[in-house]
């Protein structure tokens, strides 16, 4: 993509994933997730520099404290810009929303550069799968019903689409259908964004980019039937967004990171 004289593409950095803890030594299957998110910011700063906007799309904690959330809100302070932060199912939603709000990272909806992003909250207590409520049905709806004219991207944590990675199938947005019911009625939707998968992947579904994006720690085997994960370095994604609806993205990897994954773990 190239910027016209007059346009600067909008920066926009994707950490999904961290999955931290209050214990400075807590990791997932030998990959302690503090020191993996420090190596994931210092190679984002090193490839791209500082970005306009973070969005943050679920799993910041393992553990769901309040140490957890405030260490994540600690660790971007690497970057000069907002943040936004979205709940997944191993979150505390409501403490998460209490400490994004102190962090100014609560906003759901955000008009910066041209764009519009929508963040929608999938998670359900308790639960791993993911849902959303008929509130955010409609929030989503009416969001995008009054900003029809600007191109926008919708986050969200769980994948509102089936993946070849069989054992995360019923672990997915659960009511999909009437999520892309919405999206199909506006076409100002360019992209819809989310984690959960701990592994890339990009489709285009009726014009739209549907991207998953790696964790900042651990990586899952895409293709698999149990649950199995790879030896693949800690990431994130970067988009370049420019006011027309073009823009461009890539996953990035801290390849310089050491760790000594244990892959035989059946589950995290």
């Amino acid at each position: 993509m190239t910027e016209n004289d007059n346009q600067r593409a909008l920066r926009v950095l994707q950490l999904t994933d961290p999955h931290l803890m209050a214990d400075p030594a807590g990791g997932l299957l030998g990959v302690n997730t503090r020191d993996s998110l420090d190596a994931v910011i210092a190679q984002v700063l090193d490839d791209h520099g500082q970005p306009d906007l973070i969005l943050a799309t679920g799993d910041i904690a393992q553990d769901a404290t309040d140490e957890a959330y405030r260490l994540f809100g600690d660790k971007l302070a690497a970057f000069s810009c907002p943040s936004a932060w979205m709940a997944g199912n191993h979150d505390d939603s409501a403490l998460l929303a209490r400490i994004a709000a102190e962090r100014h990272a609560d906003q759901r909806h955000i008009i910066e550069g041209g764009w519009q992003f929508v963040l929608l909250d999938t998670s359900v207590p308790g639960k791993v799968f993911g849902e959303l409520a008929d509130s955010e049905l409609a929030f989503l709806e009416e969001t995008l019903s009054q900003n029809s004219d600007m191109p926008a991207l919708v986050a969200l944590h769980h994948h509102p689409i089936e993946i070849d990675t069989e054992w995360m199938s019923p672990i997915g947005l659960r009511n999909r259908d009437a999520f892309w019911q919405v999206i199909d009625r506006f076409p100002q939707v360019k992209i819809v964004l989310w984690g959960h998968i701990h592994q890339e992947l990009e489709q285009v579904r009726n014009g739209v980019r549907l991207l998953a994006t790696p964790s900042t720690c651990i990586q899952f085997t895409a293709g698999s039937v149990e649950f199995s994960v790879e030896n693949k370095a800690p990431g994130y994604r970067w988009f370049e967004l420019l006011p027309s609806g073009e823009f461009s993205t890539e996953v990035g990897r801290a390849t310089n990171f050491a760790f000594d994954l244990d892959s035989t773990s059946s589950g995290y």
